[in-house]
């Protein structure tokens, strides 16, 4: 199988897109300056404690009050197998300072969840220095291996502090160990001196870029290649592929083309799709997927599959493609929380632990934690994942403002994106200059944000690109085409890229 990662950097996003097999099966989006903020490390103030909840809320700068349950200690890492001693619930009083860690998200009216439990997240450990706890990833199952990197974990940690043995450590040697629970352990004096002198609101401790994390997490398992679309972006991850003696910078490629490298590989149609509310099965079959506030969920439809033989053979078949379908699906869109799942409807119980087994298999290849419930009578099975970062389709989708904010458009950033891709096909298709007509607003944005500074520095230096703004275009409308006149008859109001 071939396994291949791709990087690009533009528009003011870094973008990284796993594919097994030219199939997208994970893309990751992160705007900058709309950094991820789970992982990062806020100094607080206590503003509320609600003894009946066990929880205080924790003003830490953002948007929202954060909400710290009191008595959760090493129980936030009951994912893991291990043990350590119970921590008494933490006694606040309004006013207290404190650093808090983001461990979910702000999500709709909610604020985000904190813990005072901090980790320091490599790739063989992660780090606990306030929690007593040893523990080890459930993927280590060899019996002599675990007990054997419980062991080196051990001899690691001091007093009060705790480790958890991660899955990449199964292959790792006790010096990589070593150096690396040292580096964790200086992040953490580094936190601590800048918590000495912070602000309440400040964050002291800011998780790593996207090429970082997913450098550190996701790559390996065989990757055969690394393609990078940007010159800045290709230095990064050269240096941390180096890190990594299970990919070398061999396998790193600087993708060079004149036309989009998503285009290129065949991946553009792909990533367009992947907010979309229908997804088409393998065998004419369709899933409709469905945001709430408080779980998603996914309809499962014959379609236009009508079998050869009965309707139960025929139910039972497309219920089998939906099942593996759902789980590249909650994986590529990055969906957290609740899924409930409505299969069609089957009449043998066999068909339905078979369907429940399928479900289960596939989600196993995902690195967030997924549990499966037993099917019900009515065929609907729920499912939990763990939400590791912001969803993918809030990269693509924004709030549609004349739809009272119930419905959805795609945002500003995903049609900057489609935009610098067209424009770049023109380009290398032989044209000089490039003409985009679009929303006024659009044009507006792109242009304040300067969402392609770096390429008119760089490939577009040469080129000429303008903007035709329209006051009554949809923000989903625009057309682009090129020309090679000298002299070009534009509109008044047109204007010329930077």
């Amino acid at each position: 199988m071939r396994k291949e990662w791709f990087f690009d950097r533009f528009c003011g996003a870094d973008i990284a897109v796993y594919a097994e097999d030219g199939r997208i099966v994970e893309a990751n989006f992160e705007e900058k300056g709309a950094d991820e903020l789970t992982g990062n490390i806020y100094k607080g103030r206590v503003c509320n404690v609600v003894p009946g909840m066990q929880a205080a809320f924790i003003t830490c700068g953002l948007e929202r009050n954060c909400y710290l349950p009191l008595a959760e200690g090493a129980s936030r890492f009951s994912t893991y197998d291990g043990e350590g001693n119970a921590r008494e619930a933490l006694s606040l009083k309004e006013g207290d300072e404190i650093l808090v860690q983001i461990v979910k998200p702000p999500r709709g009216n909610k604020g985000a969840k904190v813990t005072s439990d901090l980790s320091f997240v490599g790739k063989n450990l992660i780090y606990l220095p306030r929690t007593d706890f040893l523990g080890i990833s459930r993927k280590i199952v060899a019996p002599l291996v675990r007990e054997a990197l419980l062991k080196d974990a051990g001899k690691l940690r001091g007093k009060g502090e705790g480790f958890i043995v991660r899955t990449a450590a199964e292959t790792a040697g006790k010096r990589h160990m070593k150096i690396e629970s040292e580096y964790l352990k200086r992040l953490w004096r580094s936190v601590q001196a800048n918590a000495a002198t912070a602000a309440v609101g400040d964050a002291v401790f800011r998780e790593f870029d996207l090429p970082f994390k997913v450098m550190r997490d996701s790559l390996g398992g065989g990757v055969t290649r690394i393609y990078v679309g940007s010159r800045e972006l290709y230095e990064k991850v050269l240096s941390l592929a180096r890190m990594r003696p299970d990919l070398g910078e061999r396998k790193v490629e600087l993708y060079t083309g004149a036309a989009s490298m998503y285009r290129e590989f065949g991946l553009s149609e792909q990533l367009r799709a992947l907010p979309s509310r229908t997804v088409p099965l393998e065998n004419g079959g369709y899933l409709v997927v469905d945001r709430a506030e408080a779980m998603t969920v996914i309809d499962v439809n014959t379609g236009k599959f009508i079998g050869e033989n009965d309707l139960e053979s025929t139910v039972f078949e497309t219920n089998l493609v939906a099942a593996r379908e759902i789980a590249r699906q909650v994986r590529l869109r990055n969906v957290g929380g609740i899924v409930a799942v409505d299969f069609i409807d089957m009449l043998e119980e066999e068909h339905r632990l078979a369907v429940t087994a399928a479900l289960e298999e596939a989600l196993s290849a995902d690195r967030a934690k997924c549990r499966v419930q037993p099917m019900n009578d009515m065929c609907v099975t729920l499912f939990t994942r763990k939400r590791t970062c912001a969803e993918a389709t809030d990269f693509f989708l924004k709030p549609c403002t004349h739809c009272t904010r119930q419905g959805y458009v795609f945002s500003d950033m995903y049609m900057a994106l489609r935009i610098r891709s067209d424009i770049l096909d023109y380009f290398a298709n032989g044209y000089q200059a490039v003409v985009i007509e679009l929303n006024r607003k659009l044009m507006q944005t792109i242009l304040f944000e300067r969402m392609f500074s770096e390429e008119v520095r760089g490939a577009w230096k040469d080129k000429r690109v303008y903007f035709v703004p329209h006051a009554t275009w949809h923000e989903e409308e625009y057309t682009v085409r090129g020309d090679n006149a000298t002299v070009l008859t534009l509109p008044d109001d047109a204007q010329i890229l930077y």
